[in-house]
């Protein structure tokens, strides 16, 4: 019953792949719904008919359950929540973290996981909150790490068995922690103890902790993200590389009240229309789901649809190469997010080793599209070109006779040759009316172009319009004025 990955098409670092878990495929991105068996608003056999390819549930809880322990251990897992899909379940560690501790140990939960015929199972890993300090992170992380050698060594290389990223927010303890989980022999690796910084919005510390985590763990690895619940942030988490997502949000934000989108959430009493052509939003108005007597769980099958219909615009996003544009709308919904999109954009070098270098367009959506992977990649491109002893760079203006290469100019790319002018990114690139923070990006390609040929003498003849700024900008090379 081993696990493994492939990833069939990707952009950024987000894939859309195929996890296989025994004789059970499902495609990612996905989420993972999370199921109580006591209090279940949709039921597995529903999401399964809303194209739920795999849940999660929570070992513990079966394994104290006067009402299903036995039933479980006697039916099985997929026969007792009647879904023939992937089923994944916790060991406990949630309970850990809220209660301080647990009345079952790491080899008794997972045997248990086993025994009910869980799909994957989950170590007793140690979920670290992001106050501790680093002290009591290298125990827990301590304690983490044994415990998946200790599954490994009891269940088998081949054992449905996850292996938990830990380290709490220290950085290179994350490194450290993925390192050695790839070193024990995980291909299933959720990053945990992530749900304290979503909850407070920290999602400039989320983007650091998992691309830590990410820079030394295997590309063939899947990433379960655990607890990343609110679509609004799906697009973020999948451009850094987690291709799962376990949610119990769709529930607990219906039992508050509060109506999902992938913009945000709302209080079902502030709503005069409802914004989703669900079948929950289109048989009803507002108001009569306001007055419904099953009002939770009404809103629990539209957050459940919401949050389903974000994960296929991921898909269809990755497929289509337009997944930094899904990002920056979804990020532009709330500040924090927004912190965490910037953040992404400081690791750009180490996304841009896994983008793909042909997309259907670039569309230029502010100043944070100049520092996409598409712009870097490509300045790091030109130092393939072939140039001749002199080079002629036309900004907004005509070319000169008398150059052995003349290359036009598109911000924020820079410069191109003309044989480029139909191919990515140069062709199919929507930018605006230049301004001079484009203009000054495209400057940074002709400098990057000059770097690399040294032996090449480089002019550039631009519109009076943008002469100040270039020259500006590029000291050291002749910039010289046309009178257009």
């Amino acid at each position: 019953m081993a696990i493994a990955f492939e990833s069939l098409y990707s952009d950024i670092a987000g894939r859309c792949g195929k996890l296989t878990v025994g004789k059970k495929t499902m495609r990612t991105p996905a989420l993972l719904p999370v199921i109580n068996p006591h209090l279940q608003l949709v039921t597995p056999k529903e999401m399964r008919e809303m194209g739920v390819e795999a849940i999660i549930t929570n070992a513990y809880i079966f394994s104290q359950s006067k009402q299903f322990r036995t039933r479980a251990l006697e039916e099985g897992l997929h026969k007792l929540l009647d879904f023939d899909g992937i089923i994944m379940t916790d060991s406990g560690s949630f309970q850990l973290s809220v209660y301080g501790e647990v009345s079952i140990t790491n080899t008794e939960t997972l045997s248990f996981q086993r025994d009910i015929g869980s799909d994957i199972w989950v170590p007793l890993d140690i979920p670290t909150s992001p106050a501790a300090d680093r002290q009591t992170t290298e125990c827990d992380l301590a304690i983490t790490l044994q415990r998946l050698a200790e599954a490994r060594e009891v269940f088998g290389p081949d054992a449905p068995i996850a292996g938990p990223v830990q380290g709490g927010t220290f950085e290179d303890l994350r490194e450290r922690s993925a390192r050695e989980v790839m070193e024990i022999g995980f291909s299933f690796c959720p990053i945990g103890a992530v749900v304290p910084l979503m909850e407070s919005y920290r999602y400039r510390d989320l983007v650091r902790v998992v691309m830590a985590s990410k820079r030394t763990l295997s590309p063939a690895a899947c990433i379960h993200l655990f607890g990343a619940g609110h679509p609004s942030m799906f697009a973020l988490a999948t451009a850094m590389g987690c291709d799962l997502f376990d949610s119990a949000a769709y529930a607990l934000y219906a039992k508050d009240g509060r109506y999902l989108t992938a913009h945000g959430s709302y209080r079902i009493d502030d709503l005069a229309d409802l914004p989703c052509a669900c079948s929950v939003c289109r048989s009803q108005t507002a108001e009569e789901l306001r007055a419904a007597p099953d009002r939770e769980r009404l809103l629990a099958l539209h957050n459940l649809y919401a949050t389903l219909a974000e994960i296929s615009r991921i898909r269809q996003a990755i497929v289509d190469g337009t997944l930094w544009e899904l990002v920056d709308e979804r990020c532009r919904g709330h500040p924090r997010l927004l912190e965490g999109y910037r953040e992404l954009l400081a690791h750009v070098p180490a996304l841009a080793e896994h983008d793909r270098v042909s997309k259907r367009r670039f569309f230029y959506r502010g100043d944070e599209s100049c520092l996409r992977t598409e712009v870097l990649q490509y300045r790091q491109g030109l130092s393939r070109l072939a140039l001749g002893r002199e080079v002629l760079i036309a900004i907004d203006c005509k070319g000169l006779e008398g150059f052995d290469t003349q290359l036009s100019f598109k911000p924020p790319f820079g410069p191109y040759p003309v044989e480029l002018k139909e191919t990515f990114p140069i062709g199919p690139c929507e930018i605006p009316e230049w301004d001079e923070a484009l203009v000054r990006q495209g400057c940074l390609g002709i400098r990057a172009l000059a770097e690399s040929h040294r032996d090449s003498r480089i002019t550039v003849i631009c519109s009076r319009k943008w002469a100040d700024l270039v020259i500006r900008e590029l000291p050291g090379i002749e910039v010289t004025s046309d009178e257009v």
